[in-house]
């Protein structure tokens, strides 16, 4: 079952631990296990654009939609036979302790 995970920064985060290679050791394990698909960080929330069209009308907004503490820095697609095993791989990702990660299941269209 296919998972993406929204990688976002938390107000709270761990304060213990070294963070230097952790992520490329992260992504290193899920590409040799064959979980990880693609996944990339995101650039800062002043380059965003949020699109809406309200009564046929085109609306463009320059940065992020919300305004919170906490923002989506990141994302990851992964493959894993089962929610446990998602769980288990994002557990060691740095930012399960440095900040927050949502998984979602992916819905496929048709289903």
């Amino acid at each position: 079952m296919e998972y993406m995970l929204f990688i976002a920064t938390d107000p709270s985060p761990d304060p213990q631990g070294e963070t230097s290679g952790m992520i490329e050791r992260w992504v290193e394990e899920g590409e040799r296990r064959g979980i990880r698909k693609q996944g990339d960080r995101l650039r800062p929330i002043n380059d965003a654009t949020t699109v809406r069209v309200r009564n046929g009308e085109l609306l463009l907004t320059g940065g992020p939609f919300t305004e919170s503490k906490e923002r989506i820095v990141g994302y990851d697609l992964i493959d894993c036979k089962d929610l446990d095993e998602a769980i288990d791989y994002v557990s060691r990702h740095p930012m399960a302790r440095f900040g927050r990660i949502e998984i979602r299941p992916v819905w496929p269209m048709g289903d």
